[in-house]
């Protein structure tokens, strides 16, 4: 695409060009982030993260070949380079990939999903029913990307604006009209979103998360950002949960068609008369559904009260889209998603339970929709990230503490703090009286522990990888995966008997 064209999609304040470049005649090949990845014809757009800036790689680029730059300050470069000066880099890379990818949004019904709890397994319950039920749809969020068969690893729940248009074209050129995204809070602050117009906003949820020094400085920050999802991107539709206390805050000022709901207060669609389930190496909800003057059955694989809301989410959206309530109830019947209470029958007769609880919120729930069950014991094993959201730490130990029979403390993602620090912070938070505790910081051996002394009738939780297949390990991601751990168990067990 010609640089002439491209710059007419972005506000720039300055163009610096000693270089002769002719924008009419020059075509643009790529654009990066990335000094690494460019190539001879880039635009490289420096953007000013929370840890490194973007300027500080302009020459790095420029030696890789690159001559075309977006800029937010003053940068030096040599006479060569054709720099466009921008007051917001990030709203500039947003711009100009839909620009370069042809605008792909607009050609699509896009949904968003936004909350602290539940974004993943409401997209994917939407996701594969509305493919269950014809219409050809793709999914992007903490679970990678996918459509038609295909998938595509995301190292962000949204990811960058030039990746998201790069999808979504692929996505329309296999025949993918429809989308449905997880939109988180980082994402509408950072701007990689801007410019998408969503057919439909999904709100799950609200409570403190991603609070710290290199995300939200504070809750109100946090909640501004979740509530532009719909004031600032034209939607059509919201779907709301009508029993979360920041609901009205959230969808405030928002005229368009409304659908709410519920389990504890008046909405437009409803459940109730709740019971659980369990069968083999599965933990399920079942609920009674009420849309005006339809009532009917619905069953989920996934345990807790937040399964009922996502699971009537879906309902709704789909609903909005043509789709008949029972044949989406139909759909979810047969609904797993990886990393989000993926159960596994153990040996023993017990029951292990891989799932994303990460912060004191979904902790509680998870241990409490797990309660539910009447385990003989709960165990949870689980740890917090290293060099961000420190305030998890207090969180998952006083919850834990309080609500699991038994506790393994070990490593989530350490990163470049020691395991052993971590696992500190969060035991300072057992105190006396609690459940009892031990510390293994290998999270592979305290798999096996936990999974080699489960009883007859135990729950074991491993919390707070959920969906990921790595760990963040002195700044280097190696391979690991919970679920071939617990599998790779289970099949020596079966040989040794």
């Amino acid at each position: 695409m010609l640089l002439h064209d491209l710059m007419k999609s972005i506000p720039y304040t300055e163009i610096i060009n000693r270089s002769g470049i002719d924008p009419a005649n020059t075509e643009v090949s790529a654009l990066c982030l990335d000094s690494r990845k460019v190539i001879p014809g880039s635009i490289f757009v420096c953007i000013s993260g929370s840890l490194t800036d973007g300027h500080d790689y302009a020459w790095a680029a420029f030696n890789r070949q690159c001559r075309i730059f977006v800029v937010e300050h003053p940068t030096k470069l040599p006479d060569e380079a054709f720099v466009i000066v921008t007051k917001n880099s990030r709203i500039a890379l947003a711009r100009l990939s839909a620009a370069f990818f042809g605008n792909p949004a607009d050609e699509m019904t896009i949904i968003g999903v936004t909350g602290t709890k539940g974004k993943t397994t409401s997209s994917l319950m939407i996701c594969q029913a509305l493919n269950d039920c014809g219409i050809p749809t793709g999914y992007i969020g903490s679970n990678g990307i996918t459509f038609q068969n295909q998938f595509f690893a995301t190292v962000n729940t949204t990811p960058e604006s030039y990746d998201l248009h790069f999808y979504m074209r692929k996505m329309l050129d296999a025949g993918v009209k429809t989308l449905v995204m997880e939109v988180s809070s980082q994402a509408l602050k950072m701007a990689r979103v801007h410019g998408i117009r969503f057919h439909t906003c999904v709100f799950t949820n609200l409570s403190p998360d991603h609070i710290g020094e290199y995300e939200h400085p504070d809750f109100n920050d946090y909640k501004y950002c979740k509530q532009s999802l719909f004031s600032d991107y034209g939607a059509e539709h919201i779907v709301f949960n009508a029993d979360d206390e920041y609901a009205e805050e959230i969808i405030h000022g928002n005229r368009c068609l409304r659908t709410s709901v519920a389990l504890h207060t008046p909405s437009d669609i409803h459940a109730k008369d709740l019971s659980y389930f369990r069968h083999p190496g599965e933990l399920g909800v079942q609920f009674t559904c009420e849309i005006e003057d339809e009532v009917f059955p619905v069953s989920v694989s996934f345990p807790g009260e937040f399964s009922v809301y996502n699971a009537m989410t879906a309902i709704a959206v789909c609903r909005r889209l043509g789709i008949p309530p029972k044949k989406v109830a139909a759909s979810l019947k047969k609904i797993r998603v990886k990393g989000r209470f993926e159960t596994y029958e153990l040996p023993s007769g017990a029951i292990a339970v891989i799932d994303y609880a990460h912060n004191g919120v979904s902790l509680k729930a998870a241990l409490q929709a797990l309660r539910t069950y009447e385990p003989n014991r709960l165990i949870c094993l689980f740890g917090s990230v290293g060099g961000r959201t420190r305030i998890r730490r207090a969180e998952l130990g006083l919850v834990a503490s309080r609500d699991a029979d038994f506790c393994i403390l070990t490593s989530d993602n350490p990163d470049n703090e020691a395991p052993s620090a971590i696992i500190s912070e969060i035991a300072a938070y057992f105190t006396t009286g609690t459940c009892p505790y031990m510390a293994i910081p290998d999270r592979k051996k305290a798999i096996e522990y936990a999974l080699a002394h489960a009883e007859k009738n135990d729950i074991v939780l491993l919390a707070g990888k959920g969906h990921e297949d790595y760990q963040m390990v002195c700044g280097i991601r190696e391979d690991f995966s919970e679920a071939a751990i617990i599998r790779e168990f289970c099949e020596s067990a079966k040989m040794t008997t």
